[in-house]
């Protein structure tokens, strides 16, 4: 078993060192749906949302700018090769966009760090943002949300061959690894005290040492952790519920409130008629987990 994980990892550490290249220090392997298992969607003719300012501008150019991430498995992933984004939030973005009229095959996707998520909505550099973008009340202050889309929550990834480790409650003495400062890495310090922690810059370390046997888990949002166990479902596994909630936005500009609403149409339309569970399937549904119940859409007032 340590020779098959030696292998995957050997596997894994090329393609990192050719996306390193490229000038991404630390990103995952680009592993993507293939095109032709994803779900095609269908552009709404006539659909016009004048009194949206960002929509007005985007049917302009003939186009939407999403902002995205683009180091996370099967969430938001960009191809070092081609420049291809994919990923279950790039499939939202793309369904998205063929709600309000325009064709998804001509999004230009933008990565912008997490960072500058709340600057960019508000400097018009891009026109929503899809990327692992929890909802808070904080953030509301800045910028609007549409969705939620994706309930997330701090979860545990092992090994495949794992079988002590159930949940939180199961990791005393076990060495647990999470990003260096990270909310995920503060709530077992705060909360399972008996866990051996180490911190690493990023959870692709983690994982790497996780394949070797060096940690017994890594923690973060499940929907990060799925994207990793999508790349070797064979090798790693998550465990137990989430212990924590983390609803996943899409971020619009704050004064937009007619495009947030647009939004949530069209999330709550694209539930109702499978295409969130086929994009679900196709790339975070690849790790072995069924797509969950959608969340429901917060249609919040405006502020």
């Amino acid at each position: 078993m340590i020779a098959k994980s030696l292998r995957l990892l050997a596997a894994l550490l090329v393609t990192a060192a050719a996306v390193t290249a490229c000038g991404k220090e630390g990103s995952p392997p680009t592993k993507g749906p293939a095109a032709d298992e994803l779900p095609k969607y269908q552009v709404t003719q006539g659909f016009s949302l004048p009194d949206s300012r960002t929509w007005t501008k985007a049917k302009k150019r003939g186009h939407f700018v999403v902002g995205a991430k683009e180091d996370q498995p099967y969430l938001g992933e960009k191809n070092p090769a081609n420049g291809v984004y994919s990923g279950f939030d790039i499939e939202i973005a793309k369904m998205m966009s063929a709600s309000l009229g325009l064709d998804p095959a001509k999004i230009r996707f933008k990565t912008i760090a997490s960072a500058n998520r709340e600057t960019a909505l508000q400097n018009g550099q891009i026109d929503y943002y899809v990327g692992t973008y929890t909802i808070n009340d904080n953030r509301k202050k800045l910028v609007g949300f549409a969705g939620p889309y994706y309930m997330a929550g701090q979860s545990l990834l092992v090994r495949t061959d794992e079988d002590d480790i159930k949940g939180p409650q199961d990791l005393a003495g076990k060495r647990v690894c999470s990003a260096a400062g990270s909310t995920p890495y503060q709530r077992i310090q705060a909360d399972y005290p008996k866990a051996d922690l180490v911190a690493y810059d990023t959870y692709s370390i983690c994982v790497d040492n996780l394949l070797t046997y060096q940690v017994d888990a890594v923690t973060t949002d499940d929907a990060i952790l799925l994207g990793y166990a999508a790349k070797v479902p064979d090798e790693l596994k998550l465990v137990g519920k989430p212990f924590s909630e983390e609803p996943y936005g899409i971020g619009v500009p704050k004064s937009d409130n007619v495009l947030r609403l647009a939004l949530d149409d069209a999330l709550k339309s694209r539930q109702d008629d499978g295409d969130w569970k086929k994009a679900y399937a196709a790339t975070l549904g690849l790790s072995g987990v069924p797509a969950p119940t959608p969340p429901a859409i917060d249609r919040y007032p405006a502020s």
